[in-house]
């Protein structure tokens, strides 16, 4: 990639590089944000990032045989990604994931709820308490503030707990699921509402298994995602965009012929700026109030290999029992094959649930697993990593002040947006480059 992408070289430069736009942020939304700016015109662009990679969090970590990743990542082929580059789609490896989770009675079964293990085999006393439990929410508790309560009046307490999605929640978001804003419930949990109501499920009884999708999965290739992102940034320098890596930020100021923005190694000029940074960290750099209370998660991820019997088939576990600080697990060598003749695979998990320490998420996992009768054999930790900022906690009104800061920002002339930059929890690619379009689709060069 270095042979082919433009960057910034501060020895050849004796006055401000100038600009039409500067996007701040190299992963998914900083890149497509690059490439609508381009597509609208735009003719000099320069992104930068304090990460010395492309790519954002979208982070992979090697050794010897095994690459691992922060996280599961499943991409599309038909991921509005693509539009922007299709030079990716040969990079990709397509796979078959299979999802399923550890549920609070012990088993291995379907994600996100199983009509059989979750309803049926609890036996008929505790069914009529589903039912009634479910029948009860869904007349008396209509009142939704939060996730918890939004759960609930779609099925019901007693499957809300027998499920361990209320335990699950908890796990996923970093807080209780009676802190969870409601606005994310309804943005981001709509599948509970969709697929996992009581008519819902009793009507998969009756049902064929739906068709399997028309589009094909994707992961990144084996080598990593720098093999990934350097097609991304090929087609985007081709384009006029230039990249800053690797370099730390000091501060932005506001002109009347565009922003400065300043660095430790100097500064570049430019019209524009389209942010998709933590919103804190941008207002920082802007001298513009911080809002402390927009918190997002840290995870940390362990990366294992292993030899023995593993106890199921599927590639990626969630954890919905009561127990156990890992909220899941991704086998690569599902996807990849076996390194060194051994299976290897992540497990995430939110730092602050096992005090941000390596040993104590290994020695919990490892208790954890065994208890439930998987990964018999030969466990090994190979590395880990920790990743700030992973994506937001999203607290009762912590969306209301996220829209206020983005709002500012918008009055200080720059736009920002994404999973960091707007605060909004982006499960996908797809969905990162649709909200990135629809974001700057909307929006013309502010006014100054």
């Amino acid at each position: 990639m270095e042979d082919t992408v433009h960057r910034i070289d501060d020895a050849d430069r004796s006055a401000p590089e100038s600009y039409d736009a500067i996007v701040l942020g190299a992963g998914v939304s900083g890149l497509v944000s690059a490439s609508v700016l381009a597509r609208q015109g735009c003719r000099r662009i320069l992104v930068v990032d304090e990460y010395a990679h492309i790519g954002g969090n979208h982070i992979d970590w090697s050794l010897g045989g095994y690459t691992f990743d922060i996280g599961s990542l499943i991409f599309q082929d038909d991921s509005p990604l693509l539009q922007h580059f299709p030079e990716l789609l040969p990079r990709y490896v397509q796979i078959r994931p299979r999802w399923a989770r550890l549920n609070p009675q012990r088993l291995i079964t379907a994600y996100p709820i199983s009509v059989r293990d979750d309803i049926l085999a609890a036996g008929p006393v505790e069914v009529a308490r589903i039912l009634a439990s479910a029948l009860y929410a869904r007349v008396f508790q209509r009142r939704m503030r939060n996730a918890r309560e939004f759960a609930r009046h779609w099925i019901g307490a007693r499957l809300l707990h027998r499920s361990g999605l209320d335990a699950y929640m908890t796990r996923f978001y970093g807080i209780a699921s009676d802190q969870i804003g409601i606005e994310l419930a309804r943005k981001r949990m709509q599948w509970i509402s969709e697929h996992a109501s009581l008519r819902a499920l009793l009507g998969r009884l009756a049902r064929k298994k739906p068709p399997a999708p028309t589009n094909c999965q994707l992961a990144r290739p084996r080598e990593g995602f720098a093999s990934l992102y350097a097609g991304a940034a090929e087609v985007l320098s081709a384009r006029g965009v230039d990249f800053l890596t690797g370099t730390r930020l000091v501060r932005i100021e506001k002109r009347e012929s565009g922003f400065v923005l300043f660095r430790e190694e100097g500064a570049v000029v430019a019209d524009r700026i389209v942010s998709t940074i933590p919103i804190p960290r941008l207002q920082a750099l802007c001298n513009l109030p911080v809002s402390q209370e927009l918190e997002t998660i840290t995870l940390l991820a362990l990366y294992f290999s292993f030899d023995g019997a593993r106890g199921f088939e599927e590639e990626i576990i969630y954890n919905f029992s009561y127990d156990g600080a890992w909220k899941r697990l991704t086998m690569y060598s599902d996807f990849y094959g076996r390194a060194l003749g051994r299976e290897y695979f992540g497990v995430e998990v939110i730092a602050n649930h096992i005090g941000h320490s390596v040993d104590r998420a290994e020695a919990d996992f490892r208790a954890h697993v065994a208890a439930n009768g998987l990964f018999s054999g030969d466990l090994r930790l190979e590395g880990s990593q920790s990743l700030e900022n992973a994506y937001p906690i999203y607290r009762n009104g912590a969306d209301e002040s996220a829209a206020e800061a983005v709002r500012a920002l918008r009055a200080f002339g720059i736009e920002s947006l994404g999973r960091q930059g707007g605060f909004n929890y982006q499960p996908t690619a797809r969905v990162s480059t649709i909200e990135a379009e629809a974001a700057l689709g909307r929006c013309a060069a502010p006014a100054r």
